[in-house]
Parts: structure tokens; sequence; C-alpha cells
């Protein structure tokens, strides 16, 4: 042993964390820890207020020495240990000097290791609870309810959805910072309300839940509460459910007060209880949790009045859940004051609410153990909830029935408190009760194989007779041509036979096709056994020699026709019609074919950036922005100076917030091309995201004079063309003072001025200049004067300083209604003219690439603009955004100011036509349709105007009508859509060539149409050709087509001609 030297030795105690803490008065009690050793008290820690998470952080050092030659030995280091009592600080009271401690618990740390060769070490220890401290654990048997409470509800006015997904809250008051209320990476995502398990998730309660939840008022939590379910605890609540299946989910109304200055605030059970008004309950179905693997649930559930009586007989609950918290929510409402008088609810056990809607709208959710809510979900009750309430136990509660409140909420579980079986272990066990057997091992032969294996031999040697025949004549054949006489043939063939002979060649194809016919005699006819007379076995020889020779004529038909199918002509589609089938594609919402139809295009000619631009707004509009991006930098690198490309990769940059590559992108196109309105334009709505107000006013500034110059210019060269004049067109009539400094007036929809003299440069600039100077202060507080255009569309209001991608969910909802998208692409045949202000040039780019999200923005400062404001084309951009959304009523309401605006505007009625067709109103559709095509000029997109038309006059058995429509679009823009329209139409009227025709067309550009298929399947019945008429119904069937009436259709005639369908 060595020896120990006589000086002391410091031993040092750290106490650095404590865990699960609880103190007598309240959850987050002031404490503080004394360190004690061989009865000395080593030191006290600082005072250290507990969190509410039970947890306190004490960093206390202590210490003492040990001498072997007195005070503290290495004996007593081995046989004591280190006392840690923990002492709560209780609040003093009025008059009190001295403060009062009560001791919560002790900790016992051994030191025996300092012994054993460590210098020092780690120990996590347990706290000892002294009797009747809050740390004592309940004694077994002893349950307790944890109600749970959601306060400080917002109210929302009605007009307005709330965005999903959106953050969820912490249930915590007084946190200072606005956004540490957010509980990270936990989010409210909704869903539809067929999913639901709740009592509103029928199809007729879908409008009202609709209206509920963004038209009128309600009251939003967006909290989630959780709680900690150990082992007893899971184990009650599955017999609490059990029990009962209709847990009670309370909600009532506490005014808001304030406690008077220098008294106490005490009130009596009668103040609390009178309190409490708008008492109601909720029953919510708490067995789906114990279906196996069920881990959440989540519904809407309708609000009651709160009455003792039928409490008790759905809940077993003998008395409210207030009875013990009103208390605490009249004083907590009081101290700490709300800002209106909003109702608080309360959740019995382990509940917690999501949503209140009709006027209440709540989130949450439950878990044992580490809770972490996504989502949401609730399951109906089985029994109606027949509740007649007497208005004169419960007149407040009663305005819930009349009004149809009812709460969203979602209680979710860690885990199921049902375990479910895993796939792979069921299938374990029943390997375990039936072992399987080794496949049987498949043939390959059969009488169809081996007749396929006789063709295929057959044509092998028939290649190589040929190959035969052409080396030893070809040059002959050559020279002689079609000069060839018979006698020349015949010795030919006697040459030919002699080599094959001599050459051994003759054997070689013998022995190869014996094979083959040896499979035809076992598996055709069967025959494996010896021929019992001579007889039979040459009788048997001529029947196999004549169906040999029939089946080798077969083959050689089927070989022959390969060698001249080069010179069957193809049908040829070019990149504009596969662009227009895509486009067809997306308008009925089959993103899948459009897909094939946009890669074949790039297939072809991948060089062409154009085509992947097109890819590229296609993939914006299925919301794939990953690839978009991709498709517009691959465009920009085959041409770095294409100003489109640079435009929409900057465009994406952005949507990805990517904002320094989209000011590089953007500010590149306005170097490449100065002149270019649409690249100042979204510069300056970049600028204006980043809050750079100068730099936004200088690229506004830009645009506004480059589109003046351009105005100015068109003026120049039609006054050049055809000499001054006054231009009208649509009813609007344009001279020289209705050029403003943002371009054409608002009121005129003329395409050209009155052509004078134009002025010199100076004033136009000095216009500008001054409009520019008021133009500037309404953008710098355009906060305020964004705010009105609510009474517009509430999708226009936001903020110019918020990003352009908080608009993006909504493109979930739009990128599914893309029928009514048909609009979007303005056709060379369209109206075009020119646009009155920079804002509406961008719209038109934007709406054109399917770049929604900047739309709303963009109609802001349309409204802004003097020359600006709402016109005829702004409303029309409005309704096409609801209809993308099928926000019916809305785009009808602005398709009426736009039709008010511009009765004679194509565009409205082909709009309106849309609108009504999609809605279902096919009457009025009609009318709008044939409007449209009636007037001189055509609307911007007539292909699916001509389509829909000629689809109503189909369904109104008017087929000489929609047969001279869909001829018109076959002229126009023929697609397989269009020539199916027409041999539709055709056949109606019993014109059986030409409705073959048509549809052979159609279904030369696409063979993939079940309906194409139908009709000539049911056009080869009429004709009574049978072989067309299967092989028609086959394809009809194999594409499913879905058409239930023409598919019965088809069966009908078959069964009228007796023949179509090869099944039966």
């Amino acid at each position: 042993m060595e020896q120990v030297s006589s000086t002391g030795r410091p031993v040092q105690i750290t106490v650095t964390d404590g865990y699960d803490l609880k103190g007598f008065k309240g959850d987050t009690p002031v404490t503080f820890i004394r360190a004690e050793f061989n009865q000395v008290i080593l030191g006290d820690s600082a005072k250290v207020t507990v969190s509410p998470e039970g947890t306190a952080k004490y960093n206390f050092t202590s210490s003492f020495e040990y001498s072997p030659e007195g005070g503290i030995t290495l004996d007593d280091l081995a046989h004591k240990p280190v006392f840690l009592t923990m002492t709560e600080v209780l609040p003093k009271e009025k008059k009190q000097k001295d403060e009062k401690t009560l001791i919560l618990g002790q900790a016992v740390v051994d030191l025996l290791p300092l012994l054993e060769g460590e210098s020092s070490f780690e120990t996590m220890v347990p706290l000892h609870p002294v009797p009747g401290s809050p740390l004592e654990p309940l004694r077994s048997g002893v349950k307790k309810d944890y109600p749970i409470l959601f306060k400080n509800g917002t109210l929302k006015l009605g007009g307005e959805r709330e965005p999903v997904p959106r953050p969820k809250k912490w249930p915590i008051a007084n946190i200072l910072a606005p956004g540490a209320n957010y509980i990270p990476d936990s989010f409210i995502v909704g869903g539809p309300y067929e999913e639901e398990e709740g009592e509103l998730n029928r199809p007729e309660d879908k409008e009202f839940r609709n209206q509920a939840e963004s038209i009128k008022k309600r009251i939003i939590w967006d909290l989630e509460s959780r709680c900690y379910l150990d082992p007893p605890a899971v184990v009650s609540l599955q017999k609490r459910i059990a029990d009962c299946r209709f847990w009670p989910v309370e909600i009532t109304r506490v005014p808001l007060t304030t406690a008077p200055k220098g008294k106490a605030a005490k009130f009596d059970k009668a103040d609390d209880e009178g309190q409490l008004s708008f008492h109601g309950v909720a029953y919510v179905n708490m067995v789906p949790l114990l279906y196996p693997g069920v881990k959440r649930i989540r519904g809407a559930f309708h609000v009651y009045p709160y009455l003792d009586s039928t409490v008790y007989e759905k809940t077993k609950c003998l008395f409210s859940l207030f009875r013990d918290t009103g208390h605490l929510l009249t004083q907590n409402n009081k101290i700490g004051g709300f800002n209106s008088p909003l109702s608080k609810p309360i959740v019995s056990k382990n509940l917690k609410e999501e949503k209140t809607v009709k006027e209440k709208e709540l989130e949450g959710r439950l878990r044992p153990g580490d809770l972490q809510a996504p989502s949401i979900k609730s399951q109906s009750s089985d029994t109606p909830l027949e509740v007649e309430p007497s208005p004169s136990h419960n007149p407040e509660g009663q305005q819930y029935i009349e009004a149809g409140t009812y709460i969203v909420l979602e209680i979710q579980l860690d885990r199921a408190l049902v375990p479910k079986r895993m796939p792979e272990e069921l299938a374990k066990r029943v390997k375990e009760m039936i072992p399987p057997r080794p496949p049987l091992t498949r043939r390959t032969g059969g009488a169809q194989k081996a007749m396929s294996d006789y063709h295929m031999q057959i044509k092998n040697i028939s290649r190589a007779i040929l190959d035969e025949y052409h080396r030893m004549f070809g040059k002959q054949v050559a020279k002689l041509g079609n000069n060839m006489d018979s006698e020349t043939v015949e010795e030919q063939k006697c040459l030919l036979s002699y080599e094959l002979n001599c050459s051994g060649k003759y054997f070689a194809f013998k022995e190869q096709l014996k094979h083959a016919v040896v499979k035809i005699v076992r598996e055709k006819y069967l025959k494996t056994t010896p021929f019992e007379s001579q007889e039979e076995l040459q009788t048997f020889i001529s029947e196999l020699y004549v169906f040999l020779v029939d089946q080798m004529h077969v083959a050689l038909n089927q070989t022959m026709p390969d060698d001249i199918q080069g010179a069957v002509s193809t049908i040829y589609t070019s990149s504009e019609q596969l662009r227009l089938f895509a486009f067809e594609a997306e308008v009925n919402e089959n993103f899948e074919m459009a897909a094939v139809y946009y890669e074949e295009r790039l297939v072809r000619e991948p060089q062409n950036l154009e085509h992947w631009l097109d890819y590229g707004a296609f993939c914006l509009l299925t919301e794939d922005n990953i690839k978009a991006q991709e498709c517009f930098r691959k465009a920009l690198s085959l041409n770095q100076n294409h100003i489109q490309s640079l435009l929409l990769c900057g465009v994406l940059a952005v949507l990805m917030e990517k904002y320094e590559q989209a000011e590089i992108f953007f500010e590149d196109a306005t170097c490449l091309e100065p002149t270019n309105v649409v690249a100042w334009t979204l510069l300056g709505l970049y600028y204006e995201i980043q809050n750079n107000d100068i730099r936004m006013e200088m690229a506004f500034h830009e645009g506004f004079k480059q589109l003046q110059a351009r105005t100015l210019q068109a003026q120049v060269i039609k006054q050049r063309s055809t000499g001054p004049f006054e231009y009208i067109e649509e009813g609007g009539k344009v001279d020289e003072h209705s050029l403003g400094p943002w371009g054409i007036t608002n009121g005129s929809s003329a395409t050209a001025m009155k052509a004078e003299t134009p002025a010199g440069p100076g004033a136009p600039t000095s216009i500008l200049d001054d409009f520019l100077e008021e133009s500037s202060k309404l953008l710098s507080d355009s906060q305020e004067h964004i705010l009105p255009t609510q009474s517009q569309d509430p999708t226009v209001s936001q903020k110019p300083s918020n990003i352009l991608l908080k608009e993006i969910p909504v493109k979930k909802e739009t990128s599914k209604c893309q029928d009514s998208s048909t609009f979007l692409h303005p056709s060379p045949h369209g109206v075009s003219q020119t646009p009155a202000t920079i804002f509406m040039e961008t719209i038109r780019f934007l709406m054109k690439v399917n770049a929604v999200q900047y739309v709303h923005r963009v109609l802001a400062h349309e409204l802004l603009c003097p020359q600006g404001g709402p016109s005829c084309e702004y409303y029309l951009v409005l309704a096409q955004t609801h209809l993308l959304k099928k926000d019916f009523a809305k785009a009808e309401e602005y398709l009426q100011h736009a039709a008010q605006m511009d009765y004679l505007n194509p565009n409205v009625w082909g709009v309106k036509g849309h609108l009504y067709f999609l809605s279902g109103n096919h009457a009025e559709a009609k009318a709008c349709y044939e409007r449209t095509i009636s007037f001189v000029v055509d609307a911007s997109e007539m292909h699916f105007i001509f389509l829909r038309l000629g689809h109503i006059y189909l369904e109104e058995k008017e087929y000489e009508k929609a047969k001279k429509t869909y001829m018109q679009a076959c002229k126009r823009s023929p697609s397989c859509l269009t020539w199916l329209g027409l041999g539709i139409a055709c056949y109606r009227l019993e014109e059986l060539t030409e409705a073959e025709d048509a549809l052979s067309e159609a279904n030369a550009l696409n063979n993939y149409n079940a309906e194409v298929w139908a009709y000539l399947a049911l056009v080869s019945l009429k004709a009574g050709r049978q072989v067309e008429a299967e092989q028609a119904y086959k394809y009809t069937m194999k594409l499913k087509l879905k058409d239930k009436a023409l598919l019965a259709e088809i069966h009908t005639v078959q069964e009228a001609v007796g023949f179509g369908n090869p099944s039966f």
C-alpha cells in the first residue's frame, strides 16, 4: 500500500439536474438542494424554479476534505453516504416576514466507487419522497382522472378558410415571443370529411361544413395537449372505453373579468357557477381505439346542451368536469384576462380537441409516452343522439342545437391499445399450420406450342431456301427481271433441288422439321402408342400430310407480308398534334396519358427547348416542382439566352425559396432583353417579396416605360402602313387621350390607337415620372391599400410583403380541377388584344405556364394601378382561378362583372359555357357555347368549346348539329376526341361508312381509347363483319370501357345479330 499523505484531500459533489419534480403549491415550485455528509451540512444550492415539465437545473457543487489522521477518514467514505435534501420554498403571504419551507424528499449518494479506484463518477439517484410529499406515488388501486383544459381561443370572422397545414400551439400561457407558442414540426393537416369517423361525414354534410369552416364565425384553438400513460393507465383506459363507449367533451363560456385591485379575489360557489354559461357537451365514441392497430380517431361531433341526466345516461359520468375545474377557470380568467369572452372546452380523462365549428374550432390529440400529434379522425356514434333538452334547464345550451354547433377533435396514441398482427407474422403462422409444397413444374408444351414450333421451323427453312436461291440465281434474276420464261424458272428449280440434295441441306432441313412434326403427332393427334395395322398407319399419314401442308401455307402466308410491311403507310403525328393530345388529357384529368405525350415529344426532339418548357409547365400543373425545375433548367441549358426559360427558372427558384438564384435569373433576363415587360415586372415582384421598395419601384418604372414605348411604336407602324385613321374594335373607341403612363386606358378594348403625330419623348417621361411618384406612395403603403380588395376576392388580399409560396397549399386543391383549365392556353385564332398594364401582361404569361401562385399577387397590383383596376380581363382571370378550384359561385359572380363590362367578348361567353358545363347545367352551357361560336372573332380556345358543345348535342340527340360541330373541330384541330365525336354522330345517324372512317381516324391517333373501340365494334356488328366486331369488342373489354350504358348497347346488338362476343 502506498503511503498516504498527511494532508487532507477534497471530495466534490455536484448536483446538475432534477427530473419529474412537483411541489406542494403547484407544478412550478421554487426549490433548493442541501448537501450533508457525516452529520455536517456542506451547503445549500441557489433557489431554482422547476419548469412546467418538472425539470430543474441546479449545477450546485459542495465539497469536504478527508484525512487519514483525523476528521473524515476513508472508513467514513466507505460506510457513510452523502444526503441531498430537496426543499420547497413556499410563496410569502401578506405580512409574513420569514419564508416557509417544506421538505419534498431526499436522495442518497454512495461514495464507495472512490475507494475502488475511481477518481470521479456520475450517477442518477432517485429522490425518495417524505411522507405526504407530492412526489409520493399514488397507492395501488387509486385512480385519478386528468381533465385537459383548452383556453384562450381565437374568434375568427367569416369569409376565410383556415390554411392547411398549419402549426399547432403549446397549451401553455404567458409565452412572450409570438413564434414560441408553435410546436416544432407539428401541424394540423386535416383530411377529407369522408374519411372521418365523427357525425358530420356524410356527403350531404359537406356543404354545411364548408360554410361553417370558412364563411361563418368560429373559434380556433389549434392546441395540442400531450399526456403520458403508464402501463396501469393504459389498462385502465382500455377498461374505461370498454365499460362506456361515449366520453364527454364539455364546452362552456367564461366571460372576461378583471380582479379588483387591493382586494382578494374571493368568490363563493354560487359565483363560480354563475360564471359558466352556454354549457354544452359533445359525445365522442372512443370504441375505435380498441380496434386492432387503430391509433387515432378524428371527426366532427355535435354539441348538445349539458343535462346531467342525459350525460349520465350516455357516459356514466355523475357530475360535470367543471365542478372541480370551474373555479380554476374563473380565477385564471380573472388573473390573466382574455381578449374576448370565448368558449373554453374541457376534455375528460385523455381527450384533446382540435376544432369547434359553426362557431367553435379546436385542435388536439393524446398519446401515451412521447406524444407527437399530426392529424385528425373520429368515429360516429352507433346510436343517434336524440336529445331534446328543456329550455328551462339549459336555455343557453339549447342554442348549440339551433346553430348546429359542432367541434372537430382528434385523439391519437403513440401505440395502438390493441396491437395488430403483422402480415409477416400471419404468413408465418399459416406456414406452420400448412407447410407449403413445391409448385408443380409447368409444361410449356401443348397443341398450341407444337403448332407454333412447326410454323417457326417452316419460316426458318423457307428463309434458308430463299437465301440459297438468291446465292445461286440472284444475278440472273436481277438481269432478266420480269422477262423470265417458264422454262428458265423450271431449270432454276431443278438446279436448286440438285444443289440442296448434293450439299446435304435437304436432309438437314428434314431433320430440323422432324422434331416439330413429332410434337404435332403427340400433342395435336395424341398418338403415343404403335399403330395396330399398316392400313391405319397409312390413313393417319395421309391425314397428317394434308394437315402439315395446310399449316405450311399458313406459315408462309404469315411470313411473306413481313417482307413488304414497310410499304404500308403509317400515320405520323406531329409535335403540335402531340401537344394538343397532351392538352386534352390534362383537361380530362388523365395526367398519366398527358405525361406520355409530353415525353414522346421530348424523345423525338430532345434538343427542342419548347418541348421542355411545355413539359415543365405541365409539371407545375401537377405540383411536381422539382421535375418542373429540371425541365426549365434543361431548356435553359439548350439556349442560355432564352428569355422565357430564364423567367421560368426564376419563378421556380422563388417557389422553392431559392431567392438568390431567382434574383440572378430575373436580372439576367432584363439584361438580355431590356424591352421585355414581363421580365421587369417579375423582377419587381421579386423585390417586393424581399421588401426592397426602391428596387421594386425601379423595376416597375422600367416596365412601364417599355410598355409605353412598345405601344407608341405600334401606333407609328400602324400609321405608316395604313395612314391616319381611327380604329374601333369590340365597341371600344380609342383616341390619343386614352394613352396613359401604364398603357391603354381601362375603358377601351381596342388594339390600336388613333394615329396622330406622337408626342416628344419628354412628355411621356414626365407623365410617367409624375405617376410613379404617386404610385411609389401607394406601393410603399401597400398593406393598407391591399386590404380593401377583400371585398372583391379574399384570395387577393395578401400583403405584398408576404412570400408568394403562402398560396402553395391552395394549389393542391386546384390541381385536381384542371378540366376547367381549357382557357389557360391561348390559341393563335383567339382574341389577342394589347394588355392595358404591365401586370395584365404578366398575368397572361403566368396563367399560360400554370404559375397560378403568382396571379393573385399581380391582380392586387392591377387593382392599385390607376389605369388598371377591375376590367373585363381582370374579372375573367379571377373567374378562371376560381374555376380551377371549382368554386362555381364565385366564378359566376366574376363572370357577371366581366359580361357587364364587355358583353360582346367571346372569351366571357366561352368561360361561362365552361362554368355551366362543369357545374352540370348543360342547357345554359349550350346557350353560351352557341353564342361564342356565333361571334366573328373566335375565343382564345375554341377546341374544347366545339368538343363540349358537340357532347351536349349528342346528349340531347341533336345528331345533325353534333356532326357539324365535330366536323368544324376536325378541320381546325383534329384529334382522337374530335374524330370520335364525329364518328358517334354519324353512327347515330346510321351513316355507317362515314362513322367507320371517322372512328378509324380516331383509332389511328389513339388506339388506347376504349370508347373508340366500342363504337368500332358497333359499326362492325351493324355491317355484319364478325371478325372485326370480335376484335374491336376484345380491345373494348381489354381497355376497360367505363360507359356501362354503351357496353349494354353493344351486348344488345350482339344478341340481335348473333355474333360479336367470342366468350359465348
